[in-house]
């Protein structure tokens, strides 16, 4: 007797994950896949070289619950460094198992059911599915196309400050992701500062994800940690990721800092959904983030030939194409496109075609909506490649689309 997938009430109507099915199509199609954001690259040989010594070296037991050492004082002086602010390594710093988990913590540990939660729209899907684990109300603002320019050229995205403002009225915590997934859209300090105002008007708690930290491209556009502003520090907890800076995805290694009062919610959390990360997999983490800069740098350099590469093509085909500022990701309006196909309506529609016919995958993003329909005229695609990669992807969107 066959028996119905059982899933909680909560996780029902989000189903699978989109980078698991549209991966899963990549593969069967033989796609180049511009749709999961994860390199196709090795990481740095130094962290991989520290993670078997100290496999060798016997360290294969329970880490400590909020890190070791090790890893926790190398997080708090590269973070210090960049952003100015003593922190504490045994008391501001918790590892996690990747990002994701220490949103999550983040989410479980410090907000109760019916609590509040304000969320910039499209969001990184994980958000709404922590949301709804813990019971926690989404009050999302949506990030638009800013209007056309003059002179004109690629557009980015913005919030309206009214819509923030009714959102935040009441709730307890926002989340905040930037560099952004899925726009690229880095948020400025002028932005940043109206945050922090109403955060400290409404006493509300800053959960700033920030794993792309260290990918922006424009010198005018530079990554601010939300943390930093006037009264910001005492409410905000700062996530980051190896995976993102170092091109080491599979390890699974986040960290949330922030002040003692919070990372106790954390690790209330944390304690009860894994308890501690891989323990020689912190020891390559913090090598490479002690020795690992210049790997930042020509990552970046490679991301943003990349990002002109591919954004320049896409808009040769007659996509609409959206500045990105920072992350890896480039979203594009394909009405075009797809109307010249002939396509119905919507992203899973032209994703499916660039799969099928073009043999490119990429993401449908209505998948970052809690109304699909408001990402229907989008597809985004992670340029985080090889440069072989994005050329071969390039050479397929043109054979299948030119002309």
């Amino acid at each position: 007797m066959t028996h119905p997938p059982r899933v909680s009430r909560a996780l029902a109507p989000l189903g699978t994950t989109i980078f698991t099915e549209m991966t899963a199509l990549a593969a069967r199609h033989g796609a180049v896949n511009l749709a999961q954001g994860f390199p196709d690259f090795d990481g740095p040989e130094l962290a991989k070289d520290a993670a078997i010594g100290a496999i060798r070296a016997g360290h294969s037991q329970y880490a400590r619950m909020a890190g070791i050492p090790l890893l926790c004082a190398a997080v708090a002086r590269a973070w210090s460094a960049r952003a100015g602010l003593p922190v504490d390594p045994d008391s501001e710093v918790t590892v996690t198992s990747g990002c994701t988990e220490a949103i999550a913590a983040s989410v479980l540990g410090l907000l109760d059911p019916g609590d509040g939660l304000v969320m910039f729209e499209p969001f990184y899907d994980s958000y709404r599915a922590v949301a709804a684990m813990g019971g926690a109300m989404v009050r999302a603002v949506s990030l638009r196309p800013e209007p056309p320019a003059t002179p004109p050229g690629p557009r980015g995205f913005a919030f309206d400050e009214g819509e923030l403002r009714r959102a935040i009225r009441g709730s307890r915590m926002i989340l905040l992701n930037t560099p952004h997934n899925p726009t690229g859209k880095v948020f400025s300090r002028e932005e940043l500062g109206l945050i922090a105002s109403l955060c400290r008007e409404h006493d509300v708690i800053a959960v700033v994800d920030e794993v792309y930290e260290h990918l922006t491209y424009d010198p005018a556009r530079p990554h601010v940690s939300l943390a930093t502003l006037p009264g910001m520090w005492e409410r905000t907890l700062t996530l980051g990721s190896l995976g993102k800076s170092y091109n080491l995805t599979g390890w699974k290694i986040g960290w949330a800092i922030g002040p003692a009062s919070l990372t106790a919610g954390v690790r209330s959390a944390h304690q009860y959904l894994t308890f501690a990360t891989a323990t020689p997999l912190q020891h390559g983490a913090a090598a490479v983030i002690e020795h690992g800069v210049e790997t930042i740098a020509r990552t970046r350099d490679l991301f943003r030939a990349n990002r002109d590469r591919l954004s320049e093509a896409l808009a040769s085909l007659g996509f609409g194409v959206f500045r990105s500022d920072g992350a890896y990701f480039v979203m594009a309006d394909h009405t075009g496109v797809s109307g010249r196909l002939g396509l119905p309506p919507g992203d899973r529609a032209m994703a499916a075609w660039l799969i099928e016919h073009a043999k490119v995958a990429v993401i449908p993003p209505g998948a970052f909506y809690r109304d699909p329909g408001d990402g229907s005229a989008l597809v985004r695609l992670a340029y985080c490649k090889r440069t072989e990669t994005i050329d071969e992807a390039i050479r397929r969107l043109r054979a299948a689309l030119a002309g």
